[in-house]
């Protein structure tokens, strides 16, 4: 699904030129539990939003489903983020005094679908993280864990094929970080969800299948979580 080539991304010029990714290389499969990890200026957040098409590297290859992403023009790109890609930050980025569900339906608005239909879905999604009965709370009512699930619901309400999770726990305490991490494990182990995040929390990572160590720009190293994956 997604494959790096040799991709770098430099900021700046001369000596104040950073080297925010410098040569990077993976490939991450249909399916997969990806986090991505590192110290800070690793360039774990440059690759996500790489990923994500955010930006766009310095040099160096990028391929979503084997299209490369630099042949798109900004209105492909603007589809395959709405089309494909599900996004959870860390901020959870709700609209305030907006209830859960009128949070959730939003991507859908912008889609076009129908207010009945994107109801309908947006309960749907909400169900799936656990928030059924809590449709109509809104963020200032709902705990910090509620609150991200529903950004989760947003980010699955549209279908998409990737959900990136930019450190999905950071804002939480280790109760409600489980708890999140456990419904992103079961949408990727039961529904088969494909999902990159990025995170400095190693025992969140256990989650994943997987673990990208970045240091300086580079992948130092690639494979599985210290304890196998799947948390604990």
């Amino acid at each position: 699904m997604i494959e790096f080539r040799d991709v770098s991304k430099i900021y700046g010029h001369g000596e104040a030129e950073v080297r925010a990714l410098d040569g990077a290389s993976f490939k991450i499969a249909e399916g997969d539990f990806v986090a991505i990890m590192g110290p800070s200026g690793s360039g774990k957040s440059t690759a996500m939003n790489l990923i994500g098409c955010l930006d766009s590297p310095t040099s160096g290859e990028y391929l979503f489903s084997g299209v490369p992403v630099a042949s798109l023009d900004r209105d492909q790109l603007a589809l395959l983020r709405r089309n494909y890609f599900g996004f959870v930050f860390q901020g959870y980025n709700l609209l305030p005094r907006t209830s859960a569900l009128d949070n959730v339906e939003l991507p859908l608005v912008y889609k076009g679908v129908g207010r009945a239909e994107r109801r309908q879905l947006a309960l749907e999604a909400l169900a799936k993280v656990g928030l059924k009965g809590r449709e109509h709370h809104d963020p200032s009512e709902l705990s910090g864990g509620q609150q991200q699930r529903v950004a989760i619901a947003r980010a699955l309400v549209g279908s998409p094929e990737l959900i990136l999770a930019d450190e999905p726990t950071g804002n939480l305490d280790t109760r409600m970080s489980r708890e999140i991490m456990e419904v992103l494990r079961d949408l990727n182990e039961k529904d088969g969800m494909t999902i990159v995040m990025v995170t400095h929390e190693e025992d969140m990572a256990e989650y994943a299948h997987r673990l990208i160590w970045m240091v300086d720009g580079k992948v130092e190293r690639d494979g599985k979580p210290r304890h196998g994956g799947s948390g604990r």
